[in-house]
């Protein structure tokens, strides 16, 4: 059964929660701030972290850039109030997996929840496939059909990552943060250089496309 941790200091909706994610067979632990959650997640493993944004202590931006920077990658789905893009960016920067905007579809949120958990897994394997084509982490490889090839590192993992979350959009920024490394001063210039790379190699395949997303960045869609 996999496990499923929630913050979250509005103890109906945590309750809400809780209640709906054991019907669809989880096991739910819940706390009520980012440092309770910290202690729960040094203490057990779990497969899941849902987080508030506003909650005492510890919030959920400071909660998921402490994880992040101590090198847990376990996925995390950001459930707060702030519905602005600017909130969205930050909490996407911070580290965070996916975002919903409070009132919650509690349906949609279960969806998001199996979604998380399938990308980890595909993270876990190392090994991705969207159609008739095949990323092998190992070894930086993609195999269309019956031809395959070997990308160069940045370009392979700027697709991998993206191709996890079809349909997501990441900034430029986020690209650069998560590929290059926060420490790294290359200019967001090379995450643009980088995409048209892979644009024009992959511009005749039938499974998957790279969107622009003007002014904001990109995202890989499904044909």
């Amino acid at each position: 059964m996999q496990k499923i941790l929630i913050a979250e200091d509005d103890s109906e909706l945590c309750l809400l929660f809780s209640h709906v994610l054991t019907k669809h067979d989880y096991e739910v632990t819940a706390v009520e701030n980012g440092a309770e959650a910290l202690d729960a997640l040094h203490r057990e493993y779990y497969d899941l972290l849902i987080s508030d944004i506003m909650m005492p202590v510890m919030n959920g931006y400071e909660l998921v850039k402490s994880l992040r920077e101590s090198g847990q990658t376990i996925p995390v789905l950001m459930i707060t109030a702030k519905g602005s893009f600017d909130d969205m960016e930050q909490g996407f920067l911070s580290g965070s997996d996916d975002y919903m905007v409070k009132p919650v579809n509690i349906n949609e949120m279960v969806l998001r929840v199996s979604a998380l958990l399938r990308r980890a897994r595909i993270q876990n394997e190392r090994r991705l496939v969207i159609g008739g084509t095949t990323l092998e982490c190992d070894t930086l490889t993609i195999t269309v059909g019956s031809d395959s090839f070997i990308l160069p590192q940045k370009e392979f993992m700027l697709l991998y990552k993206m191709a996890s979350y079809t349909g997501k959009i990441f900034t430029r920024k986020q690209l650069m943060d998560e590929v290059w490394g926060y420490d790294d001063f290359t200019d967001t210039h090379t995450v643009e250089v980088h995409i048209g790379r892979l644009r024009e190699r992959f511009r005749d395949n039938a499974d998957f496309a790279i969107v622009t997303i003007r002014g904001i960045g990109y995202k890989v869609v499904k044909k």
